[in-house]
């Protein structure tokens, strides 16, 4: 006969399951790291200051020196020239201060701050402040014909260079650049007709308050397009 005992199947202690990972020996993938930012963040009045603090001082310095004329090395610059001077180099400056506040400057940023460098450079080299009167007229038309290139190959370089700020679809994107391709060209014209018709003085006011306000009345005509395609939390 045989022995029940031994035909009965070992125990066997049960096998903990293993990761796919842990069994093949591949170390578990890391984590996607966010990029670094500072600890702290400067306050919204201290980024405003940086961002708009240079054209206040470029305004103050033209209204106190429009009537006068500085002599340099025998040639003579107008009180606009002497302002540019002044507004180049804290401009440059308070780019510095808010990249390393913040962390990062976006790419357009970056674009309009080398525009007016070499602009601002060629006004004083050829005294001539037409082309510093020109800054807006290159900046906007630049940023308008590339924008409509990058639509004609189906992308939208406008979230590329504001390095995706808004967290919109895709579908959200396409169609706001398509009506910031059309602003900025028009927003060209808009420079050209001011300081071709028009004094310094009124072309000063146009750079400093005209430009934000028309900027700000355009954002906020889009408010309802940005809120229908939002993926963000809300």
């Amino acid at each position: 006969m045989t022995d029940p005992d031994k035909s009965r199947a070992p125990d066997v202690e049960p096998i903990s399951p293993v990761e796919p990972a842990a069994a093949a020996g591949a170390e578990p993938q890391d984590t996607v790291q966010p990029t670094p930012q500072p600890a702290t963040q400067p306050s919204p009045l201290v980024k405003q200051l940086l961002e708009f603090g240079p054209l206040m001082v470029f305004l103050a310095a033209y209204l106190w020196l429009r009537d006068a004329s500085v002599t340099v090395a025998g040639r003579d610059y107008g009180g606009f020239v002497v302002a540019i001077v002044l507004f180049v180099p804290l401009q440059i400056a308070s780019a510095l201060v808010l990249r390393r506040l913040t962390g990062r400057l976006s790419r357009m940023q970056l674009v309009t701050l080398a525009m007016v460098v070499v602009l601002g450079l060629a006004t004083v080299l050829f005294n001539d402040e037409r082309v510093f009167k020109m800054k807006s007229t290159f900046i906007f038309g630049l940023f308008g014909i590339l924008l409509f290139i990058g639509l004609w190959r189906g992308q939208s370089w406008l979230a590329f260079v504001l390095d995706q700020a808004l967290p919109i679809s895709h579908e959200g994107w396409m169609v706001l650049t398509r009506r910031m391709a059309w602003f900025f060209l028009v927003f060209a014209a808009m420079n050209e007709v001011v300081w071709r018709n028009f004094s310094t003085d009124i072309y000063v006011l146009w750079d400093t308050f005209g430009q934000m306000g028309v900027m700000f009345v355009f954002l906020m005509g889009n408010y309802k397009l940005i809120d229908r395609y939002w993926t963000g939390p809300r």
